[in-house]
Protein backbone atom coordinates (compact mmCIF):
# COMPACT_ATOMS: atom_id res chain seq x y z
CA UNK A 1 0.00 0.00 0.00
CA UNK A 2 2.76 2.44 0.93
CA UNK A 3 4.72 1.57 -2.20
CA UNK A 4 1.67 2.26 -4.40
CA UNK A 5 1.23 5.68 -2.75
CA UNK A 6 4.90 6.50 -3.39
CA UNK A 7 4.64 5.44 -7.04
CA UNK A 8 1.51 7.56 -7.45
CA UNK A 9 3.38 10.60 -6.11
CA UNK A 10 6.32 9.94 -8.44
CA UNK A 11 3.84 9.60 -11.30
CA UNK A 12 2.42 13.05 -10.46
CA UNK A 13 5.89 14.53 -10.46
CA UNK A 14 6.45 13.18 -13.97
CA UNK A 15 3.37 15.17 -15.15
CA UNK A 16 2.75 12.58 -17.87
CA UNK A 17 -0.75 11.66 -16.82
CA UNK A 18 0.06 7.95 -16.82
CA UNK A 19 2.85 5.58 -15.93
CA UNK A 20 4.82 4.80 -19.07
CA UNK A 21 7.40 2.58 -17.35
CA UNK A 22 6.75 -1.15 -17.20
CA UNK A 23 5.34 -1.49 -13.68
CA UNK A 24 6.99 -4.87 -13.16
CA UNK A 25 10.43 -3.23 -13.33
CA UNK A 26 9.82 -0.81 -10.48
CA UNK A 27 7.64 -2.73 -7.99
CA UNK A 28 10.05 -3.77 -5.24
CA UNK A 29 7.99 -5.03 -2.31
CA UNK A 30 7.65 -8.81 -2.39
CA UNK A 31 6.67 -11.61 -0.01
CA UNK A 32 10.25 -12.77 0.51
CA UNK A 33 10.91 -9.55 2.44
CA UNK A 34 8.75 -10.91 5.27
CA UNK A 35 9.94 -13.40 7.88
CA UNK A 36 8.20 -14.77 10.93
CA UNK A 37 8.23 -17.27 13.78
CA UNK A 38 5.10 -19.08 14.95
CA UNK A 39 4.72 -21.68 17.69
CA UNK A 40 1.67 -23.40 16.20
CA UNK A 41 2.47 -25.41 13.06
CA UNK A 42 -1.01 -25.10 11.54
CA UNK A 43 -0.84 -21.32 11.89
CA UNK A 44 2.51 -21.38 10.04
CA UNK A 45 0.92 -23.10 7.05
CA UNK A 46 -2.04 -20.70 7.10
CA UNK A 47 0.34 -17.72 7.19
CA UNK A 48 2.34 -19.00 4.22
CA UNK A 49 -0.79 -19.26 2.10
CA UNK A 50 -2.13 -15.96 3.42
CA UNK A 51 1.02 -14.14 2.32
CA UNK A 52 0.57 -15.41 -1.26
CA UNK A 53 -3.11 -14.42 -1.12
CA UNK A 54 -2.32 -10.87 -0.01
CA UNK A 55 0.41 -10.71 -2.68
CA UNK A 56 -2.21 -11.61 -5.29
CA UNK A 57 -4.62 -8.98 -3.93
CA UNK A 58 -1.91 -6.33 -4.09
CA UNK A 59 -0.97 -7.33 -7.62
CA UNK A 60 -4.61 -6.77 -8.63
CA UNK A 61 -4.53 -3.39 -6.89
CA UNK A 62 -1.35 -2.42 -8.79
CA UNK A 63 -3.01 -3.44 -12.06
CA UNK A 64 -6.12 -1.36 -11.33
CA UNK A 65 -4.14 1.64 -10.04
CA UNK A 66 -1.69 1.95 -12.92
CA UNK A 67 -3.67 0.41 -15.77
CA UNK A 68 -1.10 -2.29 -16.42
CA UNK A 69 -1.68 -6.00 -15.93
CA UNK A 70 0.68 -7.15 -13.18
CA UNK A 71 1.03 -10.69 -11.88
CA UNK A 72 3.82 -12.81 -10.37
CA UNK A 73 3.54 -16.30 -11.79
CA UNK A 74 4.82 -18.85 -11.26
CA UNK A 75 5.21 -18.31 -7.51
CA UNK A 76 8.95 -18.30 -7.00
CA UNK A 77 9.24 -16.38 -3.73
CA UNK A 78 7.68 -16.95 -0.31
CA UNK A 79 7.70 -15.45 3.14
CA UNK A 80 10.15 -17.25 5.41
CA UNK A 81 7.88 -18.41 8.24
CA UNK A 82 9.49 -20.77 10.72
CA UNK A 83 7.72 -23.19 13.03
CA UNK A 84 9.33 -22.85 16.44
CA UNK A 85 9.73 -21.03 19.74
CA UNK A 86 10.64 -17.37 19.11
CA UNK A 87 12.43 -17.17 22.47
CA UNK A 88 14.77 -20.04 21.54
CA UNK A 89 15.43 -19.29 17.85
CA UNK A 90 18.23 -17.00 16.65
CA UNK A 91 16.27 -14.31 14.80
CA UNK A 92 19.16 -13.46 12.51
CA UNK A 93 18.94 -16.91 10.97
CA UNK A 94 15.64 -15.76 9.42
CA UNK A 95 16.77 -12.44 8.02
CA UNK A 96 19.92 -10.35 8.09
CA UNK A 97 19.91 -7.42 10.51
CA UNK A 98 21.30 -5.20 7.73
CA UNK A 99 18.17 -5.82 5.65
CA UNK A 100 15.69 -5.60 8.52
CA UNK A 101 13.57 -2.50 9.20
CA UNK A 102 10.73 -3.55 11.47
CA UNK A 103 9.91 -6.21 14.06
CA UNK A 104 6.22 -6.69 14.84
CA UNK A 105 4.89 -9.10 17.42
CA UNK A 106 1.85 -10.33 19.30
CA UNK A 107 3.46 -12.55 21.97
CA UNK A 108 1.37 -14.87 24.19
CA UNK A 109 -0.41 -13.14 27.08
CA UNK A 110 0.63 -15.31 30.03
CA UNK A 111 0.86 -13.77 33.51
CA UNK A 112 3.58 -14.73 35.95
CA UNK A 113 1.27 -17.02 37.95
CA UNK A 114 0.00 -18.88 34.86
CA UNK A 115 3.32 -19.78 33.21
CA UNK A 116 3.92 -23.51 32.77
CA UNK A 117 7.31 -25.17 33.30
CA UNK A 118 8.39 -24.70 29.66
CA UNK A 119 7.45 -21.01 29.72
CA UNK A 120 9.31 -20.46 32.99
CA UNK A 121 12.34 -22.10 31.39
CA UNK A 122 11.97 -19.74 28.39
CA UNK A 123 11.85 -16.77 30.75
CA UNK A 124 14.97 -17.93 32.55
CA UNK A 125 16.73 -18.52 29.20
CA UNK A 126 16.05 -14.96 27.98
CA UNK A 127 15.97 -12.94 31.20
CA UNK A 128 18.85 -14.77 32.86
CA UNK A 129 20.09 -12.90 35.91
CA UNK A 130 17.78 -9.87 35.71
CA UNK A 131 17.01 -8.99 39.32
CA UNK A 132 13.33 -9.42 40.20
CA UNK A 133 12.45 -11.13 36.90
CA UNK A 134 10.11 -13.49 38.75
CA UNK A 135 7.37 -10.82 38.72
CA UNK A 136 7.40 -10.43 34.92
CA UNK A 137 4.74 -11.61 32.46
CA UNK A 138 5.76 -13.92 29.60
CA UNK A 139 5.45 -11.15 27.00
CA UNK A 140 8.35 -9.24 28.56
CA UNK A 141 10.83 -11.83 27.27
CA UNK A 142 10.09 -10.57 23.73
CA UNK A 143 11.00 -7.03 24.79
CA UNK A 144 14.36 -8.19 26.11
CA UNK A 145 15.10 -10.42 23.10
CA UNK A 146 14.08 -7.72 20.61
CA UNK A 147 16.12 -5.05 22.43
CA UNK A 148 19.19 -7.25 22.48
CA UNK A 149 18.74 -8.14 18.79
CA UNK A 150 18.45 -4.55 17.50
CA UNK A 151 21.64 -3.26 19.09
CA UNK A 152 23.78 -1.16 16.69
CA UNK A 153 20.90 -0.81 14.23
CA UNK A 154 17.98 1.46 13.32
CA UNK A 155 15.44 -1.37 13.46
CA UNK A 156 12.11 -0.36 14.97
CA UNK A 157 9.95 -2.70 17.03
CA UNK A 158 6.30 -2.77 18.11
CA UNK A 159 4.72 -5.38 20.37
CA UNK A 160 1.13 -5.95 21.41
CA UNK A 161 1.16 -6.66 25.15
CA UNK A 162 -1.06 -6.96 28.20
CA UNK A 163 -1.23 -3.58 29.93
CA UNK A 164 0.26 -5.08 33.12
CA UNK A 165 3.79 -4.46 31.78
CA UNK A 166 3.16 -0.71 32.04
CA UNK A 167 1.85 -0.89 35.62
CA UNK A 168 3.19 -1.63 39.08
CA UNK A 169 6.32 -3.56 39.96
CA UNK A 170 6.85 -4.95 36.44
CA UNK A 171 7.73 -1.48 35.14
CA UNK A 172 10.74 -1.11 37.42
CA UNK A 173 12.15 -4.55 36.66
CA UNK A 174 11.60 -4.53 32.88
CA UNK A 175 12.25 -0.93 31.93
CA UNK A 176 15.28 -0.42 34.14
CA UNK A 177 16.89 -3.22 32.10
CA UNK A 178 15.65 -1.82 28.77
CA UNK A 179 16.84 1.70 29.58
CA UNK A 180 20.14 1.04 31.29
CA UNK A 181 21.45 -1.99 29.40
CA UNK A 182 19.86 -1.60 25.96
CA UNK A 183 19.26 2.21 25.79
CA UNK A 184 15.72 1.79 24.45
CA UNK A 185 13.47 4.76 23.59
CA UNK A 186 9.69 4.51 23.25
CA UNK A 187 8.52 5.96 19.92
CA UNK A 188 4.76 5.49 20.20
CA UNK A 189 2.23 3.87 22.50
CA UNK A 190 -1.35 2.79 22.28
CA UNK A 191 -2.54 3.12 25.85
CA UNK A 192 -4.96 0.57 27.34
CA UNK A 193 -7.64 -0.71 24.98
CA UNK A 194 -9.88 -3.77 25.03
CA UNK A 195 -9.09 -6.40 22.42
CA UNK A 196 -10.94 -9.63 21.70
CA UNK A 197 -11.24 -11.88 18.70
CA UNK A 198 -14.28 -13.82 17.53
CA UNK A 199 -13.15 -17.19 18.86
CA UNK A 200 -15.81 -18.88 20.97
CA UNK A 201 -15.44 -18.15 24.68
CA UNK A 202 -12.50 -15.82 24.12
CA UNK A 203 -12.38 -13.17 26.82
CA UNK A 204 -11.46 -9.58 26.05
CA UNK A 205 -7.96 -8.59 27.15
CA UNK A 206 -6.74 -5.16 28.19
CA UNK A 207 -3.81 -4.45 25.88
CA UNK A 208 -1.23 -1.84 25.01
CA UNK A 209 0.99 -1.54 21.96
CA UNK A 210 4.49 -0.13 22.48
CA UNK A 211 6.72 0.96 19.61
CA UNK A 212 10.42 1.33 20.42
CA UNK A 213 13.94 1.44 19.08
CA UNK A 214 17.43 2.77 19.84
CA UNK A 215 17.07 6.14 18.11
CA UNK A 216 15.53 9.17 19.79
CA UNK A 217 12.91 10.53 17.39
CA UNK A 218 11.13 13.90 17.51
CA UNK A 219 7.59 12.89 16.60
CA UNK A 220 6.58 10.57 19.43
CA UNK A 221 2.90 9.69 19.55
CA UNK A 222 0.48 8.54 22.22
CA UNK A 223 -2.88 7.03 21.27
CA UNK A 224 -5.49 7.51 24.01
CA UNK A 225 -8.72 5.54 24.30
CA UNK A 226 -11.50 7.46 26.06
CA UNK A 227 -13.57 4.33 25.40
CA UNK A 228 -11.35 1.25 25.65
CA UNK A 229 -13.53 -0.47 23.05
CA UNK A 230 -13.59 2.57 20.76
CA UNK A 231 -11.23 4.43 18.48
CA UNK A 232 -8.16 6.29 19.81
CA UNK A 233 -7.21 9.94 19.63
CA UNK A 234 -3.60 10.73 18.75
CA UNK A 235 -1.39 13.36 20.35
CA UNK A 236 2.23 14.31 19.70
CA UNK A 237 4.50 14.41 22.72
CA UNK A 238 8.15 15.13 23.53
CA UNK A 239 8.73 11.88 25.38
CA UNK A 240 6.88 8.76 26.52
CA UNK A 241 7.73 7.04 29.80
CA UNK A 242 7.20 3.34 30.65
CA UNK A 243 3.80 4.12 32.20
CA UNK A 244 2.83 5.28 28.69
CA UNK A 245 2.25 8.88 29.70
CA UNK A 246 4.03 12.00 28.54
CA UNK A 247 7.10 12.66 30.65
CA UNK A 248 10.72 11.78 31.30
CA UNK A 249 11.95 8.20 31.39
CA UNK A 250 11.24 7.69 35.06
CA UNK A 251 11.06 4.29 36.77
CA UNK A 252 9.40 3.88 40.15
CA UNK A 253 11.20 1.26 42.21
CA UNK A 254 10.49 -0.17 45.65
CA UNK A 255 11.42 2.12 48.53
CA UNK A 256 11.80 1.11 52.16
CA UNK A 257 10.83 4.56 53.51
CA UNK A 258 8.32 7.16 52.24
CA UNK A 259 9.71 9.93 50.03
CA UNK A 260 7.52 12.43 51.94
CA UNK A 261 7.28 13.30 55.63
CA UNK A 262 4.41 10.93 56.46
CA UNK A 263 4.00 8.00 58.89
CA UNK A 264 5.39 4.67 57.73
CA UNK A 265 3.03 2.04 56.36
CA UNK A 266 3.49 -1.56 57.54
CA UNK A 267 2.11 -4.92 56.53
CA UNK A 268 -0.26 -6.60 58.98
CA UNK A 269 0.52 -9.66 61.11
CA UNK A 270 0.62 -13.17 59.70
CA UNK A 271 -0.54 -16.08 61.89
CA UNK A 272 0.67 -19.13 59.87
CA UNK A 273 -1.39 -21.20 62.27
CA UNK A 274 -3.47 -23.56 60.15
CA UNK A 275 -6.52 -21.69 61.42
CA UNK A 276 -5.95 -22.83 65.01
CA UNK A 277 -5.53 -19.33 66.48
CA UNK A 278 -8.49 -17.87 64.55
CA UNK A 279 -12.26 -18.11 65.19
CA UNK A 280 -15.56 -16.89 63.80
CA UNK A 281 -18.38 -15.68 66.06
CA UNK A 282 -19.83 -19.15 66.61
CA UNK A 283 -16.46 -20.74 67.42
CA UNK A 284 -15.63 -17.92 69.80
CA UNK A 285 -18.92 -18.27 71.71
CA UNK A 286 -18.49 -22.03 71.92
CA UNK A 287 -14.95 -21.67 73.27
CA UNK A 288 -15.95 -19.09 75.91
CA UNK A 289 -18.78 -21.33 77.12
CA UNK A 290 -16.34 -24.19 77.62
CA UNK A 291 -13.32 -22.20 78.86
CA UNK A 292 -14.41 -18.72 80.04
CA UNK A 293 -11.03 -17.98 81.64
CA UNK A 294 -9.45 -17.82 78.17
CA UNK A 295 -11.69 -14.96 76.98
CA UNK A 296 -9.19 -12.30 78.02
CA UNK A 297 -6.75 -13.60 75.38
CA UNK A 298 -9.22 -13.17 72.52
CA UNK A 299 -9.01 -10.06 70.34
CA UNK A 300 -10.85 -8.93 67.22
CA UNK A 301 -8.99 -9.91 64.03
CA UNK A 302 -9.46 -7.90 60.83
CA UNK A 303 -8.49 -9.11 57.37
CA UNK A 304 -9.32 -7.51 54.03
CA UNK A 305 -12.29 -9.88 53.64
CA UNK A 306 -13.78 -8.97 57.02
CA UNK A 307 -13.13 -5.28 56.46
CA UNK A 308 -14.71 -5.07 53.02
CA UNK A 309 -17.60 -7.48 53.60
CA UNK A 310 -18.67 -6.50 57.11
CA UNK A 311 -17.72 -9.83 58.68
CA UNK A 312 -16.22 -10.55 62.09
CA UNK A 313 -13.39 -12.80 63.14
CA UNK A 314 -11.38 -13.28 66.30
CA UNK A 315 -7.93 -14.51 67.25
CA UNK A 316 -6.04 -15.72 70.29
CA UNK A 317 -3.40 -13.08 70.98
CA UNK A 318 -0.97 -14.77 73.33
CA UNK A 319 2.01 -12.41 73.40
CA UNK A 320 1.70 -11.91 77.17
CA UNK A 321 0.25 -15.22 78.34
CA UNK A 322 2.07 -16.82 81.27
CA UNK A 323 3.05 -20.51 81.05
CA UNK A 324 0.97 -21.25 84.16
CA UNK A 325 -2.09 -19.58 82.60
CA UNK A 326 -1.75 -21.60 79.40
CA UNK A 327 -1.46 -24.85 81.37
CA UNK A 328 -4.79 -24.04 83.05
CA UNK A 329 -6.54 -23.66 79.66
CA UNK A 330 -6.56 -27.17 78.14
CA UNK A 331 -8.67 -26.24 75.06
CA UNK A 332 -6.38 -23.35 74.24
CA UNK A 333 -3.33 -25.52 74.89
CA UNK A 334 -4.70 -28.05 72.42
CA UNK A 335 -4.95 -25.32 69.78
CA UNK A 336 -1.37 -24.25 70.48
CA UNK A 337 -0.20 -27.85 70.06
CA UNK A 338 -2.00 -27.99 66.72
CA UNK A 339 -0.18 -24.82 65.61
CA UNK A 340 3.14 -26.44 66.48
CA UNK A 341 2.30 -29.62 64.54
CA UNK A 342 1.13 -27.62 61.51
CA UNK A 343 4.37 -25.63 61.41
CA UNK A 344 6.57 -28.70 61.85
CA UNK A 345 4.81 -30.33 58.88
CA UNK A 346 5.61 -27.36 56.63
CA UNK A 347 8.06 -27.63 53.73
CA UNK A 348 9.39 -24.14 54.53
CA UNK A 349 12.42 -23.92 56.80
CA UNK A 350 11.32 -20.58 58.28
CA UNK A 351 7.89 -21.98 59.24
CA UNK A 352 9.46 -25.05 60.85
CA UNK A 353 11.63 -22.78 63.00
CA UNK A 354 8.50 -20.95 64.19
CA UNK A 355 7.19 -24.25 65.58
CA UNK A 356 9.35 -23.35 68.62
CA UNK A 357 6.99 -20.42 69.29
CA UNK A 358 3.49 -21.86 68.76
CA UNK A 359 1.76 -19.17 70.86
CA UNK A 360 2.92 -16.39 68.55
CA UNK A 361 2.06 -15.23 65.03
CA UNK A 362 5.01 -15.88 62.72
CA UNK A 363 4.96 -12.19 61.79
CA UNK A 364 3.83 -9.79 64.52
CA UNK A 365 3.63 -6.24 63.25
CA UNK A 366 0.63 -5.11 65.27
CA UNK A 367 0.62 -1.29 65.58
CA UNK A 368 1.08 0.13 69.06
CA UNK A 369 -1.27 3.01 68.20
CA UNK A 370 -4.59 3.36 66.41
CA UNK A 371 -4.11 3.06 62.67
CA UNK A 372 -5.44 3.62 59.18
CA UNK A 373 -6.15 0.33 57.38
CA UNK A 374 -5.72 -0.30 53.63
CA UNK A 375 -6.76 -3.66 52.12
CA UNK A 376 -3.87 -5.05 50.06
CA UNK A 377 -6.19 -6.30 47.28
CA UNK A 378 -9.22 -4.38 46.08
CA UNK A 379 -11.49 -4.51 43.03
CA UNK A 380 -10.40 -2.42 40.04
CA UNK A 381 -14.05 -1.50 39.49
CA UNK A 382 -14.20 0.72 42.58
CA UNK A 383 -13.59 4.40 42.05
CA UNK A 384 -11.93 4.53 45.48
CA UNK A 385 -10.17 1.89 47.57
CA UNK A 386 -12.10 1.80 50.87
CA UNK A 387 -9.90 2.71 53.85
CA UNK A 388 -10.75 2.64 57.55
CA UNK A 389 -9.66 3.64 61.08
CA UNK A 390 -9.06 0.96 63.70
CA UNK A 391 -8.22 0.68 67.38
CA UNK A 392 -4.79 -0.67 68.31
CA UNK A 393 -6.48 -3.63 70.07
CA UNK A 394 -7.90 -4.91 66.78
CA UNK A 395 -5.29 -7.25 65.29
CA UNK A 396 -4.65 -6.43 61.63
CA UNK A 397 -4.04 -9.32 59.25
CA UNK A 398 -1.28 -9.53 56.65
CA UNK A 399 -3.97 -9.19 53.95
CA UNK A 400 -4.04 -5.53 54.97
CA UNK A 401 -1.53 -2.72 55.39
CA UNK A 402 -1.64 -0.36 58.35
CA UNK A 403 -0.48 3.21 58.93
CA UNK A 404 0.20 3.58 62.67
CA UNK A 405 -0.35 7.18 63.74
CA UNK A 406 -2.17 7.77 60.47
CA UNK A 407 -4.44 10.81 60.77
CA UNK A 408 -7.74 11.84 59.23
CA UNK A 409 -5.67 14.01 56.87
CA UNK A 410 -3.69 11.00 55.60
CA UNK A 411 -6.95 9.08 55.25
CA UNK A 412 -8.36 11.95 53.17
CA UNK A 413 -5.39 12.13 50.81
CA UNK A 414 -5.25 8.35 50.29
CA UNK A 415 -8.96 7.95 49.62
CA UNK A 416 -9.01 10.70 47.00
CA UNK A 417 -9.26 10.61 43.22
CA UNK A 418 -5.73 12.03 43.09
CA UNK A 419 -4.27 9.07 44.95
CA UNK A 420 -6.39 6.64 42.93
CA UNK A 421 -4.83 7.98 39.71
CA UNK A 422 -1.44 7.07 41.19
CA UNK A 423 -2.72 3.64 42.24
CA UNK A 424 -3.99 2.81 38.74
CA UNK A 425 -0.59 3.42 37.18
CA UNK A 426 1.87 2.40 39.88
CA UNK A 427 0.04 -0.37 41.73
CA UNK A 428 0.70 -4.02 40.97
CA UNK A 429 -2.19 -6.24 39.93
CA UNK A 430 -3.58 -9.57 41.10
CA UNK A 431 -5.41 -10.67 37.96
CA UNK A 432 -6.98 -7.25 37.25
CA UNK A 433 -7.53 -6.23 40.89
CA UNK A 434 -5.37 -3.59 42.58
CA UNK A 435 -2.61 -5.05 44.75
CA UNK A 436 -1.63 -2.17 46.98
CA UNK A 437 1.85 -2.15 48.52
CA UNK A 438 3.73 0.10 50.88
CA UNK A 439 7.06 -0.14 49.03
CA UNK A 440 5.83 0.71 45.52
CA UNK A 441 2.61 2.71 45.97
CA UNK A 442 2.61 4.47 49.34
CA UNK A 443 6.33 5.09 49.90
CA UNK A 444 6.65 6.64 46.43
CA UNK A 445 3.46 8.70 46.53
CA UNK A 446 4.07 12.46 46.28
CA UNK A 447 1.91 13.97 49.01
CA UNK A 448 1.04 17.68 48.61
CA UNK A 449 3.83 20.10 49.47
CA UNK A 450 3.65 23.27 51.56
CA UNK A 451 -0.09 23.19 52.21
CA UNK A 452 -1.73 25.75 54.46
CA UNK A 453 -3.50 24.97 57.74
CA UNK A 454 -6.76 25.93 56.08
CA UNK A 455 -6.22 23.49 53.19
CA UNK A 456 -5.37 20.70 55.62
CA UNK A 457 -8.40 21.45 57.76
CA UNK A 458 -10.67 21.37 54.69
CA UNK A 459 -9.34 17.93 53.74
CA UNK A 460 -9.91 16.69 57.30
CA UNK A 461 -13.47 18.05 57.39
CA UNK A 462 -14.34 16.46 54.04
CA UNK A 463 -12.72 13.15 55.05
CA UNK A 464 -14.76 13.10 58.25
CA UNK A 465 -17.91 13.68 56.19
CA UNK A 466 -17.06 10.57 54.15
CA UNK A 467 -16.75 8.53 57.37
CA UNK A 468 -19.96 10.01 58.80
CA UNK A 469 -21.86 9.21 55.60
CA UNK A 470 -20.74 5.58 55.73
CA UNK A 471 -22.19 5.28 59.22
CA UNK A 472 -25.67 6.02 57.82
CA UNK A 473 -25.63 2.58 56.20
CA UNK A 474 -24.91 0.13 59.05
CA UNK A 475 -26.37 -2.86 57.19
CA UNK A 476 -24.28 -2.30 54.07
CA UNK A 477 -20.72 -3.56 53.72
CA UNK A 478 -17.96 -1.40 52.26
CA UNK A 479 -18.08 -3.69 49.21
CA UNK A 480 -21.72 -2.60 48.78
CA UNK A 481 -21.05 1.07 49.51
CA UNK A 482 -18.17 1.28 47.01
CA UNK A 483 -19.72 -0.77 44.23
CA UNK A 484 -20.19 1.70 41.33
CA UNK A 485 -23.78 0.48 40.85
CA UNK A 486 -24.87 0.64 44.49
CA UNK A 487 -22.79 3.51 45.91
CA UNK A 488 -25.20 5.88 47.71
CA UNK A 489 -25.41 9.34 46.08
CA UNK A 490 -24.58 11.15 49.33
CA UNK A 491 -21.41 9.06 49.80
CA UNK A 492 -20.34 9.77 46.21
CA UNK A 493 -20.96 13.50 46.73
CA UNK A 494 -18.95 13.42 49.98
CA UNK A 495 -16.05 11.84 48.10
CA UNK A 496 -16.31 14.38 45.29
CA UNK A 497 -16.02 17.24 47.81
CA UNK A 498 -12.99 15.50 49.31
CA UNK A 499 -11.50 15.09 45.82
CA UNK A 500 -11.81 18.82 45.23
CA UNK A 501 -10.22 19.64 48.60
CA UNK A 502 -7.27 17.33 47.88
CA UNK A 503 -6.84 18.72 44.35
CA UNK A 504 -6.53 22.23 45.76
CA UNK A 505 -3.69 21.06 48.02
CA UNK A 506 -1.70 20.34 44.86
CA UNK A 507 -2.56 23.37 42.70
CA UNK A 508 -5.32 25.97 42.21
CA UNK A 509 -6.05 24.92 38.59
CA UNK A 510 -8.51 22.02 38.23
CA UNK A 511 -7.40 18.66 36.87
CA UNK A 512 -9.29 17.81 33.71
CA UNK A 513 -8.64 14.07 33.50
CA UNK A 514 -6.97 11.09 35.14
CA UNK A 515 -4.14 11.43 32.63
CA UNK A 516 -3.75 15.08 33.61
CA UNK A 517 -3.45 14.01 37.26
CA UNK A 518 -0.90 11.26 36.74
CA UNK A 519 1.35 13.40 34.54
CA UNK A 520 1.31 16.07 37.26
CA UNK A 521 2.10 13.47 39.95
CA UNK A 522 4.98 12.01 37.94
CA UNK A 523 6.46 15.51 37.59
CA UNK A 524 6.12 16.08 41.32
CA UNK A 525 7.64 12.66 42.01
CA UNK A 526 10.66 13.54 39.86
CA UNK A 527 11.07 16.82 41.70
CA UNK A 528 10.99 15.06 45.09
CA UNK A 529 13.38 12.26 44.09
CA UNK A 530 15.58 13.94 41.48
CA UNK A 531 18.97 12.81 42.87
CA UNK A 532 17.70 9.23 43.30
CA UNK A 533 16.07 8.52 39.94
CA UNK A 534 17.61 5.84 37.69
CA UNK A 535 18.12 7.34 34.25
CA UNK A 536 19.51 6.28 30.91
CA UNK A 537 23.00 7.80 30.75
CA UNK A 538 23.55 7.35 27.03
CA UNK A 539 21.32 9.42 24.75
CA UNK A 540 20.75 7.66 21.42
CA UNK A 541 21.55 9.57 18.24
CA UNK A 542 18.68 10.98 16.22
CA UNK A 543 18.19 9.61 12.74
CA UNK A 544 19.20 12.29 10.23
CA UNK A 545 16.91 11.17 7.43
CA UNK A 546 13.88 9.47 9.01
CA UNK A 547 11.97 7.32 6.52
Amino acid sequence: DLEILVLQELDKLDKTGQLVTDISTIIQVDVNQFAGIEYDEFAVRVAEVAMWLIDHQMNVKVSNTFGQYFVRLPLKKAAKIVHGNALRIDWEELISKEKLNFILGNPPFVGKQLQNADQKADMNHVLGDIKGAGVLDYVTAWYIKASEFIQNSLIRCALVSTNSISQGEQVGVLWQELYQKYKIKIHFAHRTFSWSNEAKGNAAVHCVIIGFGLEDIDNKRIFDYADIKGEPTERRVKNINPYLTEGNDLIILKKIKPICNVPEMIKGSQPTDGGNLLMNDEEKEQYIRQEPAGEKFIKPFISADEFLNNKRRWCFWLTEIQPKELKQLPLLLKRVEAVKEMRLASSKVATIKWAQFPTLFTENRQPETDYVLVPRVSSENRKYIPLGFFNKNIIVSDTCIAIPRGSIYHFGILTSEMHMAWVKYVCGRLESRFRYSNTIVYNNYPFPENITDKQKQTVETCAQTVLDTRVKYPDSSLADLYDPLTMPPDLLKAHQKLDKAVDLCYRPQPFTSELNRIEYLFELYEKLTAPLLPTSKQKPAKRKNPQ
